[in-house]
């Protein structure tokens, strides 16, 4: 049995493939014994994947995009969410929104675990024509402090992931006014990478892992994954209401976050252009850059 160390910006219900495939045996079938952490603060994947105490990186594909072209050469190797499951909650308005409805607004964003929810969001509205400076964002702060603060007043708007999201609502903090999943398009949220350097070492181990990966993908999204899907719910969230995190779930898996392990060209390429529009990258990486040497395979 081979090993595979993997170190995790989080503990996020957005990675479910992965528990899955390790709670069914997936890895195991294809002669894996995977181990994973979750890094408080998230920047300890970087040392892991530096120290080699971890092989790969779980994270958010803005991190190998901001260090494209400098000493830290960074390779990603699969994907694991296709789409970028996040909402806006609103204090007082119940309808759906568009975009524009965030002028003249106070919006938390939380950032303290990586920049995507304001990111991405301040790119879906310049795509659409609007004005980013019209809203007043509240930014860099743990997702837990700024629900607090929205929960006492401050702001009319937030941006949450679906389980806090859905919390936040069941405790009479507002409406999902906006999800990602719908008007967001394809966007290759969370990868795996890991250094340039080591790619050849990991080879066969990576691809087995990511098949792995892609075939729990595959469980899920069938409906075939109920009872892996339970013990992993109850292991890694026994605090919460597992009702609400299958919802999350259910969610998640019918708007696309799980439907390839592939990281598709398109949707990199229009995720790179939004992060250089705001400034986080010195250049619009291509595909290939971000790949590296990985024999990872980028869907036309």
């Amino acid at each position: 049995m081979d090993t595979l160390k993997i170190s995790a910006t989080a503990n996020g219900l957005n990675y479910l493939p992965e528990y899955v495939a390790d709670v069914g045996g997936l890895f195991a079938e294809r002669g894996l014994a995977v181990t994973a952490k979750a890094c408080d603060p998230w920047t300890g994947v970087l040392d892991d994947i530096d120290s080699h105490e971890a092989d790969l990186a779980l994270g958010g594909l803005w991190v190998p995009a901001m260090y494209a072209g400098t000493s830290r050469k960074l390779a990603v190797v699969g994907q694991l969410n296709h789409r970028f499951p996040m909402t806006v909650v609103a204090r007082d308005e119940t309808a759906p929104i568009t975009l524009d409805w965030l002028a003249g607004k106070v919006v938390l964003a939380p950032g303290a675990g990586g920049s995507a929810p304001y990111e991405f969001t301040a790119g879906l509205v310049r795509e659409a024509g609007f004005d980013v400076a019209a809203t007043r964002f509240v930014r860099d702060l743990s997702t837990a402090m700024l629900i607090e603060l929205y929960q006492g007043g401050l702001g009319d708007a937030i941006i949450l992931d679906l389980v806090s999201a859905q919390e936040l609502v069941a405790a009479g903090g507002g409406t999902i006014v906006f999800r990602h999943l719908d008007a967001g398009g394809v966007m290759p949220n969370s990868v795996y990478y890991t250094r340039t350097d080591r790619i050849d070492e990991l080879g066969d181990r990576v691809d087995r892992f990511v098949d792995g990966i892609a075939a729990a993908m595959a469980k899920i999204t069938a409906g075939d994954a109920d009872a892996e899907i339970a013990a992993v719910l109850a292991a890694r969230w026994p605090e919460k209401d597992a009702a609400l995190l299958r919802r999350a779930a259910d969610e998640m898996a019918a708007g696309g976050v799980w439907d390839t392990a592939v990281v598709d060209r398109e949707a990199s390429d229009r995720w790179m252009r939004i992060l250089f529009d705001g400034g986080l990258t010195t250049h619009t990486p291509s595909l290939e850059e971000l790949l590296g040497a990985s024999t990872a395979v980028a869907a036309s």
